[in-house]
């Protein structure tokens, strides 16, 4: 019982240092941002894949933000937030919201 718990322990801590290169204001000007925008990526049933991370870092080079929904079938084998924040963690990008199969990852465009 405890060694579950320490592991969702970390899971957590993983993802408050993954948000936390953000602002609060700047979270707000990106969901703003996005609000309007369709998801750009879909990650589908056959899950997380090294296309998939290229395309999603080539997204973010040009735009900053990128828009992300996961299908249903993608689910079955995991849940949302650990998804999102394994995507984040390989892109080196900031995980800015995950509101419900949908998530936003931030990464500073280098110049």
């Amino acid at each position: 019982m405890w060694q579950a718990n320490a592991d969702t322990a970390e899971e957590k801590e993983g993802e408050i240092k993954a948000m936390s290169k953000l602002t609060a204001g700047m979270k707000g000007r990106i969901k703003r941002r996005l609000s309007g925008e369709k998801p750009t990526v879909c990650v589908g049933k056959s899950g997380v894949s090294i296309e998939l991370f290229k395309e999603i870092e080539k997204q973010l080079e040009k735009r900053e933000a990128v828009k992300i929904k996961i299908s249903k079938s993608a689910l079955e084998r995991e849940k949302a937030k650990e998804i999102a924040s394994r995507i984040a963690e390989q892109t080196e990008a900031a995980l800015v919201e995950v509101r419900g199969h949908t998530f936003m990852l931030y990464k500073h465009r280098k110049k």
